[in-house]
């Protein structure tokens, strides 16, 4: 054997190692995530834990750059950001996409889901894969739904203990015309307003109240601004986390991977713990000073009654099958 060969092939096979390091860092990649909760929600923290647990499985290859609180924007900006493909990924209120996707409020009916259970079973099912597939059509990969909450009203003018007591009420709500539509027929005044304006409209007076749920009533401190909360639980919402479809295809079937098997662990987590919060939440409202009044069951049905035109509104901009088929779900998942 060629011993001068020999060396000469191992010292050029450390070159080409030493040479490729470089290419490596190189090779990295960086995906980037805004949402517009707190770093304390429970979808933060749950992002958080995405992101250790992706760059785990890529072994740092992939690096996810992680921005809550509002630090690229809005919610709705957001959404047009992942839509752009300016930034890869986004979690977000359902609520804002829904004038991209419409079939959204298929699932946004009021006084719909008896109880997150319900709630989930209808969304891990066939409903939701339909609705996985309406994003998609228009720009999106879908990659799981977190909790919001059943959301309740708040307000500085005076408490809600029944139906009547909504008449005439300035109240915010996400830029869903289901949502909209229901305070409307509540006899409510409702507008649409981003969440980030909306605690020093609160502060100036120039809205009345808001309705969110109990957890991120207290995360946004919104007790600062507001005297009153009820619970309303006129809608149970979610938290979709969705990623440009194209630029994610566009990642390797390892990043895409990793990603995925990440945000499901993410997901379920903080249902879990979402879950965990809104029953705490209430409580600290009013250690803050907040009044609660509970609505009577009767109010509620009522409240139930009054909205029942908003279905049938709902049914035509988006399908009366898919509004029947969701009704369906809600109904076999409720055991009824």
């Amino acid at each position: 054997m060629n011993t001068t060969w020999v060396r000469g092939a191992a010292l050029a096979a450390g070159l080409a190692v030493a040479a490729a390091a470089p290419g490596a860092a190189w090779a990295q990649e960086k995906i980037r995530i805004a949402g517009n909760f707190s770093d304390k929600h429970s979808s933060s923290i749950a992002i958080e834990q995405f992101k250790k647990d992706v760059e785990a499985a890529t072994g740092g290859k992939l690096i996810v750059e992680t921005f809550p609180n509002q630090q690229l924007g809005g919610a709705q900006e957001n959404v047009t950001q992942v839509r752009a493909g300016t930034i890869l990924m986004t979690w977000v209120g359902m609520a804002f996409l829904s004038r991209t996707v419409p079939e959204l409020e298929a699932v946004s009916l009021p006084f719909l889901f008896p109880s997150r259970e319900v709630a989930y079973k209808v969304m891990d099912g066939p409903i939701g894969d339909e609705l996985d597939k309406k994003l998609e059509d228009k720009g999106f990969i879908a990659l799981g739904f977190m909790e919001l909450g059943s959301r309740q009203v708040t307000n500085s003018v005076r408490p809600i203990k029944t139906m009547a007591d909504l008449k005439g009420l300035k109240i915010r709500l996400q830029p869903n015309e289901t949502h909209l539509a229901t305070f409307r027929a509540l006899g409510a005044n409702p507008l649409a307003m981003d969440i980030r304006e909306v605690y020093s409209a609160m502060e100036q007076k120039v809205i009345d109240g808001h309705e969110n749920p109990y957890n991120l009533i207290y995360d946004s401190r919104f007790f600062e601004v507001q005297k009153y909360v009820s619970n309303t639980g006129h809608f149970f919402d979610f938290i979709a986390v969705v990623a440009n479809r194209k630029k994610f295809q566009a990642l390797s079937p390892e990043f895409q991977k990793a990603i995925t098997t990440a945000m499901n662990k993410a997901v379920a987590t903080q249902r879990v713990e979402a879950a965990k919060a809104d029953a705490t939440a209430l409580a600290e409202l009013q250690k803050k000073g907040m009044q609660y009044d509970a609505l009577p069951p009767s109010e509620r049905e009522a409240m139930r009654k009054a909205t029942a035109g908003v279905v049938d509104d709902v049914k035509k901009r988006v399908g009366a099958e898919l509004v029947d088929r969701v009704l369906a779900e809600v109904k076999k998942a409720s055991g009824s």
